[in-house]
């Protein structure tokens, strides 16, 4: 069974982003990047179902400039057999990733796909759901256990009301969640072997999909600075501010 996985090149997680001087967006000059955290839960479900058996090969695709070929060689080193870049200075907004992803997987064939509910960045939380309607798959999201058998995925899914089992057949979309498994550290050994792996590049025109924005980011800025709290001396003078000053009661 083959099973693709995206990953996207993120901020990394330590890092306290900020905004450009002329708020048109995120400042990411000298930051430090790496995989966004729940792609790298999804690179390591991959490698667990190849550990089981179950996968026979993982290929991993990432969208973006060149660097991100580091994201790329980081889950090759995690246990994927090999990558694809579509290479691309543009913009990417969920939309057009899920089109290339809907184009490789008309390529690839992959039984099973596997990626993050959301990037750290964007937070949208869409591109899984683009995927599954345009090419017509049935899609897990949410994941917080994945059992393959028998042709068919059962995904254990987190809702608001507590868990929801869905049995899909595959070929499938899942999306993981934060509690479907912790990732591995990739060893200096598999980091070596990981820079022989197959890397294939291709381009957005390559696989026929147009990448333009749909939607235009106007400005970007720092939350509010939260005002600092008073201290009361008793609970009648806290009655009293809630009363006359915050006039909350």
């Amino acid at each position: 069974m083959k099973v693709l996985v995206a990953v996207k090149r993120v901020v990394d997680y330590n890092v306290k982003v900020r905004p450009k001087a002329d708020g048109s967006d995120v400042d990411i000059a000298n930051v430090k990047m790496s995989i966004n955290p729940f792609c790298e839960i999804a690179v390591e479900e991959a490698v667990r179902l190849k550990e089981k058996g179950v996968a026979s090969e993982i290929v991993v695709v990432s969208m973006g400039p060149k660097q991100c070929q580091e994201q790329i060689r980081t889950a090759l080193a995690l246990g994927a057999d090999r990558g694809i870049h579509v290479e691309t200075d543009a913009e990417l907004q969920p939309l057009a990733v899920a089109k290339c992803l809907n184009a490789l997987v008309a390529k690839e064939s992959p039984e099973l796909v596997i990626m993050g509910k959301q990037s750290i960045d964007g937070d949208n939380n869409q591109t899984g759901q683009m995927l599954g309607a345009l090419s017509g798959l049935p899609q897990g999201t949410f994941a917080s256990e994945v059992n393959v058998a028998d042709g068919k995925v059962a995904v254990t899914r987190e809702v608001d009301g507590g868990l929801q089992t869905v049995s899909l057949s595959l070929p499938a979309i899942v999306t993981t969640d934060l509690r479907l498994n912790e990732p591995r550290y990739a060893k200096l050994p598999d980091i070596m072997k990981a820079k022989r792996k197959p890397v294939e590049n291709v381009s957005p025109e390559d696989l026929g999909v147009d990448v333009a924005p749909r939607t235009k980011t106007l400005k970007v800025e720092p939350p509010a600075q939260r005002q600092a709290g008073i201290k009361v001396s008793d609970v009648s003078e806290l009655v009293e501010k809630l009363k006359n000053e915050a006039k909350v009661i």
